[in-house]
């Protein structure tokens, strides 16, 4: 029996009778606000982050949130977020939200794995190529007024071993283009994964270090994957060798990698994720990294380009759309999976209760009480909530509904007409 701690149970229902607010922080992309605007949702639209006190304010009478990587929402910021529906993270990594707590308040959470992935492969292409040829060093000294031509430490990429740490979308995709520029390509993950092309898989992360000249970081941000990139880690790197992050800035020691470039151990790298980062476009950013020479430093923005964008906000936007009209929660990262069609005709109740024994006999008992003929009903569980789509009659939808969101054990009950 899970130990989660549950919000207390609603005095209504929620109905889909508007109107309706959605609240998109940190520039999400226009096509987001494009398609819920469609839905009929009063959209709000900011181009920064905010404080999670800010942030419980904000989401009073908020029934969809939309938030990128520099929003935290944590338990407190849901509290009061008693018409919050689902939350949108309009990125790939969800770790900036916590996710049991959006769980036990019944709150699905959408977000955007595949949308970004050729936007950030192609980037790390183009910095492999940047570093071995060390071009940003010599556009600098151009920009100076220096003319250094010189082939000293500049190769071809050609032949070159990249080793990929983390073989996801990113990952996978990143051998392909890899592999057509020539290279050798070895990859490390905690799960078998069916290498594409001509990719091998390596046992040990150890054995990838010392083979690799070029190593690419493409994994979440977890307890495990804290500081992976440690001085011992980047000592067994191939001297001479090259280190990519454009994955979470948790998973590498910069003062360890400022070292080991200024050592001439490691020749280069490239990173665009940081442990801290501003919330918004600012001045005044600091890290050990600057001003070291063949080092790439970019400001998160792996996934920035205007097709990934875009897809990204038609992907998320999509999926809370999807929730709001259907009640459907496929692609949720902390909920139970349910999909099913609508039922023209009837009415549909979406109820999220504590998952402890007896709350369906308690539901199918209202329903019968009522005398409420069920068309349809899919119920799936986790450790913590039951997730419950029936499909009734239209006349006896409401007092079901009313009934079912006055139990003890209901989290959030509502009404899909």
């Amino acid at each position: 029996m899970s130990t989660a701690r549950f919000p207390p149970s609603p005095t209504r229902p929620i109905l889909n009778e508007g109107p309706f607010r959605a609240l998109l922080l940190e520039n999400i992309h226009p096509s987001a606000e494009e398609l819920l605007a469609a839905e009929g949702f009063q959209v709000e639209r900011t181009s920064s982050a905010l404080k999670p006190a800010e942030l419980a304010e904000k989401l009073k009478g908020v029934h969809l949130l939309g938030i990128r990587s520099k929003t935290t929402v944590p338990p407190e910021a849901l509290v009061y977020a008693e018409d919050l529906l689902a939350m949108g993270a309009f990125c790939i990594g969800t770790n900036q939200i916590d996710l049991t707590a959006a769980n036990t308040h019944g709150i699905p959470v959408f977000n955007a794995p595949f949308s970004n992935t050729r936007s950030v492969a192609e980037m790390v292409v183009a910095e492999v190529i940047a570093l071995t040829r060390q071009l940003f060093d010599r556009s600098r000294e151009v920009h100076s007024g220096q003319w250094r031509k010189v082939a000293t430490g500049s190769h071809e990429v050609r032949g070159k071993t990249l080793g990929i740490v983390g073989y996801g979308h990113i990952g996978s995709q990143l051998g392909v283009l890899a592999e057509s520029l020539g290279m050798r390509v070895l990859y490390h993950d905690v799960m078998t994964k069916l290498p594409l092309g001509n990719s091998r898989a390596v046992d040990t992360l150890d054995e990838l270090l010392a083979s690799s000249d070029f190593v690419t970081l493409h994994v979440p941000a977890l307890a495990s994957t804290h500081m992976m990139m440690g001085a011992e880690q980047l000592a067994r790197m191939k001297k001479g060798a090259c280190l990519i992050n454009a994955s979470r800035g948790t998973v590498v020691d910069i003062a360890a990698l400022a070292a080991a470039l200024r050592s001439k151990h490691l020749s280069g790298a490239a990173v665009d994720v940081y442990p801290e980062e501003p919330e918004g476009n600012s001045d005044g950013f600091v890290t050990e990294l600057q001003n070291l020479p063949n080092v790439i430093l970019t400001p998160h923005i792996g996934g920035s380009t205007e097709e990934a964008q875009a897809s990204i906000g038609k992907e998320v936007a999509t999926s809370l759309s999807k929730f709001f009209r259907t009640g459907a929660t496929t692609g949720a990262v902390n909920f139970p999976m349910v999909e099913a069609p609508l039922i023209p005709g009837t009415h549909r109740i979406l109820n999220v209760h504590r998952n402890i024994p007896g709350v369906l006999r308690d539901i199918n008992r209202i329903v019968s009480d009522l005398n409420a003929n069920i068309h349809a009903q899919v119920l799936s569980t986790d450790s913590n909530i039951g997730y419950l789509v029936m499909d009734l009659d239209q006349d006896v939808s409401r007092p079901v509904c009313d009934a079912i969101a006055g139990l003890e054990t209901d989290i959030k009950t509502r009404i899909v007409s």
